[in-house]
């Protein structure tokens, strides 16, 4: 267990490392601990290139093997110093097809004390699907996984995941067994892809995109198109716009663009490679978009340890909640926050779908997770780390509904120049959600004093007035909180409703 006089950690956490030998990197992942929404203590890849020449040669480049061992002894020596519990290891397509794997993992299970699990090509993308699994609601698609060495393609519904297929059709494995020549790569793929014959259930459902690779490719389309929140989690295209930009990715001439650079070199040239990949991919599959992961293996494998119950939890509430532990003055009072709008909403003639009140939800766990900023900055701080937090389980529009109704919350109902960006990537639906919730949670932070206790017995009902429409009720007792500001806050809330409000104390 973790002892320290640290608070911005969980307490009682106990972490555990994921060490990743992949085809074209080695990482080390340390995460706080085992749970439904694990935050990233520690992480570190090397690029070594094991799977370069195994193609031609049928062994793992010696000089790979040896940066790759040398990596190891680092990720040994950083998962003890970060005090990690456990050390799972796994290791793909290279080292279980090249002649001098099994020498390899026996030098790699010395240094790190621990066994290699070397994951078979159906493992791959089992582990690759669960990390999909864990990392969004509500999974009905395809996913696929694109390594150095290989492609793992896994039909997925809800929870469920199909037998996963793998395909030696790895970026580097491409680049290489080409000898870097497109027209070749392209009709290597085509006859790798069109066996895949669980692609044809894929029409007009969601690719989820995993690997390095094909997040770079989503990096330089945020880049280009300068997409106001760089988080590559849940990043979604429809799928005529990624063709598109997957040709502009095989076409484009001038590198030294500055969108370019944001891709580090290594990976930049195997973009058009697993461009090309993607392209095969989608023409078969045809589905209506695709969506791109951050979760892959490392984060299915540790989804799989958890208990049945324990992977039944949402992530977004599981994290939400983890934040408001950590940084909200009354967590307690955040959770009668998320039960309380949920009555409420109602009122102002709003039905909610599943989705929505999940992010409503959120939205309130994370309410008072700025208040240590100064005043006259608490909604912009809000707003920051809310939309840059590694939030799992929303999608990018739900997570701008997020930042903006906390951002509404302490900054008024209205939008200015820190709204527009995050506006421009929500829906007007979600918009007009943000505001709501932002005035709600504007008028009854000022009966809570953000602590718990009092917001249960608050209620809005239908008023027998003829002059208004709701009337917002407070038991007597708490008549000594009457006062302007309170009104102000509540004509607020009428103003945006459009409905005529007035508080009754009783």
């Amino acid at each position: 267990m973790v002892r320290s006089e640290a608070q911005g950690r969980l307490p009682g956490s106990a972490p555990v490392s994921v060490v990743d030998i992949g085809s074209n990197s080695v990482r080390l992942v340390v995460y706080e601990d085992l749970s439904r929404a694990p935050a990233v203590l520690f992480n570190e890849k090397v690029l070594c290139g094991l799977g370069k020449g195994l193609g031609s040669t049928g062994r793992m480049d010696e000089e790979a093997v040896a940066r790759a061992l040398h990596a190891l002894r680092r990720f040994r020596a950083l998962s003890d110093q970060a005090r990690a519990t456990h050390v799972y290891v796994l290791a793909t397509a290279a080292a279980r097809e090249a002649s001098n794997g099994a020498a390899f993992i026996a030098e790699a299970q010395a240094i790190l004390g621990q066994p290699v699990q070397v994951l078979s090509g159906e493992e791959e993308a089992l582990y690759s699907a669960l990390g999909v699994i864990s990392g969004f609601n509500g999974v009905d698609g395809i996913a696929g996984d694109l390594g150095g060495g290989s492609l793992e393609l896994i039909d997925i519904k809800g929870r469920e995941c199909g037998k996963g297929i793998t395909l030696p059709l790895g970026g580097l494995r491409l680049s290489e067994t080409s000898g870097g020549s497109l027209a070749k790569a392209r009709t290597l793929a085509r006859s790798l892809v069109k066996d895949a014959k669980l692609l044809a259930n894929g029409e007009g459902r969601t690719f989820y995109a995993v690997g390095g690779t094909w997040r770079n490719i989503a990096k330089l389309h945020m880049e280009m198109t300068q997409y106001p929140l760089h988080m590559m989690q849940g990043y979604e295209l429809p799928t005529g716009d990624m063709l598109n930009f997957l040709e502009l990715v095989l076409t484009a001439k001038d590198s030294k663009d500055p969108a370019w650079q944001s891709v580090s070199k290594n990976r930049r040239a195997l973009l058009p490679f697993g461009a090309i990949a993607m392209q095969e991919v989608l023409s078969v599959m045809k589905p209506a978009r695709v969506v791109f992961s951050a979760q892959g293996v490392r984060e299915g494998y540790l989804y799989a340890q958890l208990s049945e119950s324990e992977q039944q939890l949402d992530p977004l509430l599981e994290a939400a909640d983890q934040l408001a532990i950590l940084r909200a003055r009354s967590p307690e009072h955040a959770r009668e926050l998320a039960d309380w709008t949920g009555r409420m909403v109602s009122h102002f003639g709003i039905e909610e779908t599943d989705e929505e009140a999940r992010y409503r939800q959120a939205a309130c766990l994370l309410a008072d997770i700025s208040w240590r900023a100064h005043p006259d900055y608490r909604g912009l701080q809000a707003l920051n780390l809310i939309a840059h937090s590694s939030l799992a389980g929303i999608t990018h529009p739900g997570r701008a509904y997020l930042a903006l109704a906390n951002y509404y919350r302490f900054e008024g109902l209205h939008d200015d120049g820190a709204t527009g960006p995050l506006a421009q990537i929500s829906t007007p639906r979600l918009l007009s959600l943000a505001k709501l919730l932002g005035g709600l949670l504007r008028v009854v932070y000022l009966f809570s004093a953000s602590m718990p206790g009092i917001v249960d017995h608050l209620s809005f009902r239908r008023s027998s007035n003829p002059d208004l429409d709701l009337e917002f009720v407070v038991p007597h007792d708490y008549a000594d909180f009457a006062g302007e500001r309170l009104d102000g806050r509540l004509q607020q809330l009428s103003k945006l409703t459009g409905k005529r409000l007035a508080f009754v104390f009783e």
